[in-house]
């Protein structure tokens, strides 16, 4: 068996899961997940105190409200029927919490939206544990086979336990000792209401990032006092409110993989329960060296498995290449997203499963299917039509695939779009498609090959910088920038401070050594992307010393010595060696065009219609596809 380790069972108390695998409480989107192969899967949450702990709405109920507890009990059987033991999260967001008059926490004060935040008393504290104890025993009444305890990421028991939180004088506050006690209360009392034999998890995080939080040792010496009353903890890190925090909660690319490994080991050779590592691990081949190595008993994942909701099942039947990567972009987080677009650049079943099924079924009439341009949308509608049953055939002029994606994949910090890009080329080797690289599309040679549907993608192509110089030797533009890298001089100008240019200045800087000057003429970095991602983006850039940042700035001249930048009126010369033009891309749309009226069925997908996403490309391929 492919993963031994991965895929060996567990016992935690008196359970058995059947793998190391635990799908996390991402969000209550889990059918998909159910049927994965997850040998424990979270379904979501539920609140203990319905009107003041949901990060959400006053108006949320908990899952065992009469009018919610039928829907609560589905979810238990949806993971039974995908052999996998059915946990719940418990969660109470403290001060955080979106309430209608007051929030509650360890301390007293107005928050920045003009909610009061009341600090709980000893009566208070008493209340809350109670009802924890209630929802621990609700959800073993009702048939789940375990509880998760969410004491991480800045909600209600973390904010007593970290000093970022909790700046009381009382016994609850002051000394670890009294830090400890409220989320030990916790504790205790789910323990006596759920019983001895009952799996309880927690889930902590090691660390919060945040200048003033909780040390890590303070963490482990917590995690050492709660296993009297829990059977297994998991490992995180990072804030979720606290944006500066969630960025290392929920992983941008400029972070590795298994963030969190170094933690969870040192917590699991201080403990004697298990112990769960979450926080970007990314394939199979990662799990199972977390697991094989000893630093960890079993693995959660978030993102992944909203990537690939059937990644277990594929690793386990010896499919890895065939799991689709996970590539942190952040759009599956309603956060980053400020709720608006809330989606899977991958996957676009994710929040789409009204129209887009999880099955790709055969078409009634098979059709010849044309598509023009090797991208991710056209490559994902190749795959598509071809599963469908149609005979397709893909133009692409250049002599690779992957569009766009196959000069990102080489930048640094790409790595996960890299593994994004290998997976779509190995679909496609795989795959009935007629791939023709170096084909030229011209209406009369598309004409030819006699389509009955015609998918245009062409994609875009780099815009150019309309001032003097732009043609000068030492000018080039950012996708010779992103190949050629070596043939850039020590001192380099990227004229566009959108994502690509953002991410080539950083690379180029922190990574290659180069004194680099970005200049962008709005007040804001990547405005493409989304907010967690800048700030990331801006955590790098602030602990690169030779990278200089020219925000509300225009680049009004080249010379051969250096760029002529325009701030506030005033004009100052910057010597560089090398200037790389990343201001955008312009769409295809009038050579795409010009293919319309070969057959009636005719698709303009992705960058030629206007410059996308790749999540906006990929559900456009997809959808196309479908209904070809």
């Amino acid at each position: 068996m492919p993963y031994p380790h991965l895929f060996s069972p567990i016992r935690i108390n008196g359970m058995v899961a059947r793998n190391r695998i635990v799908a996390a409480p991402i969000s209550d989107d889990f059918a998909d997940k159910a049927l994965g192969g997850a040998g424990i899967v979270i379904c979501g949450h539920t609140l203990v105190e319905p009107g003041r702990s949901s990060f959400a709405s006053p108006s949320e109920q908990s899952i065992f409200h009469k009018y919610s507890v039928e829907e609560a009990r589905s979810r238990i059987r949806r993971c039974h029927a995908g052999g996998a033991r059915a946990s719940i999260e418990l969660f109470h967001a403290g001060q955080y919490a979106r309430v209608a008059d007051y929030a509650v926490g360890p301390m007293s004060f107005i928050r920045e939206d003009g909610t009061e935040v009341r600090a709980l008393d000893a009566d208070g504290i008493a209340r809350i544990a109670g009802l924890f104890a209630d929802a621990a025993r609700d959800a073993k009444d009702l048939g789940f086979d375990m509880v998760f305890m969410h004491f991480g990421h800045g909600w209600l028991p973390a904010e007593f336990l970290s000093p970022l939180f909790n700046h009381r004088t009382d016994e609850f506050g002051g000394s670890l000792e009294n830090r400890m006690k409220v989320p030990l209360l916790i504790l205790q009392r789910v323990r006596e209401a759920v019983g001895p034999d009952f799996p309880v998890d927690m889930r902590v995080s090691a660390v919060e990032w945040v200048p003033g939080s909780i040390e890590f040792a303070d963490t482990v010496e917590f995690v050492k006092r709660a296993q009297q009353y829990i059977d297994t903890v998991q490992i995180s890190a990072g804030l979720d409110i606290n944006h500066e925090g969630n960025v290392h909660m929920v992983t941008t690319g400029f972070e590795p993989h298994m963030v969190n490994r170094e933690f969870a080991r040192q917590v699991r050779r201080a403990v004697d329960i298990p112990v769960s590592v979450v926080g970007a691990v990314m394939g199979p081949d990662e799990a199972e060296d977390l697991i094989a190595s000893g630093d960890v008993d079993l693995v959660a994942f978030g993102r992944s498995f909203i990537a690939d909701p059937d990644w277990p099942n594929k690793a386990k039947d010896g499919r890895a290449d065939d799991i689709v990567p996970c590539i942190r972009c952040l759009l599956c987080y309603h956060i980053s997203t400020n709720r608006r677009n809330v989606g899977c650049s991958v996957n676009p079943r994710y929040r789409n499963e009204s129209f887009i099924p999880k099955t790709v079924t055969p078409a009634e009439h098979p059709r010849r299917v044309v598509v023009i341009g090797g991208g991710p949308a056209g490559i994902t509608a190749a795959l598509i039509a071809s599963r469908r049953g149609h005979a397709v055939t893909l133009l692409e002029k250049a002599d690779h695939l992957g569009g766009a994606l196959h000069y990102v994949a080489k930048e640094h910090y790409k790595e996960d779009i890299a593994h994004y890009l290998r997976y779509l080329l190995t679909q496609m080797a795989a795959s009935d498609v007629d791939v023709r690289l170096g084909f030229d599309a011209t209406p009369d040679a598309v004409r030819a090959l006699a389509p009955s549907a015609l998918v245009l993608a062409l994609g875009a192509v780099p815009a150019t910088l309309p001032v003097a110089g732009a043609d000068k030797p030492h000018v080039v533009g950012f996708l010779d920038a992103i190949e050629h890298p070596e043939r850039l001089g020590r001192r380099v100008a990227v004229i566009g401070g959108g994502s690509v240019g953002s991410e080539l200045a950083l690379g180029l800087a922190a990574i290659d050594g180069h004194e680099v000057h970005l200049v962008e003429v709005t007040d804001t970095l990547a405005v493409q992307g989304n907010m967690l991602y800048r700030i990331a983006l801006r955590q790098k850039m602030e602990a690169t010393g030779n990278l200089h940042v020219h925000l509300g700035t225009t680049c009004e001249a080249i010379v051969d010595d250096g760029v002529e930048l325009l701030n506030d009126g005033r004009i100052d010369s910057v010597p560089v060696d090398s200037v790389v033009i990343a201001i955008g891309v312009v769409p295809r749309k009038e050579a795409a065009q010009a293919f319309y009226g070969i057959t009636p069925e005719t698709y303009m997908i992705g960058d030629c219609d206007r410059a996308r996403s790749i999540m906006e490309a990929v559900t456009e391929g997809h959808s196309t596809a479908l209904n070809i």
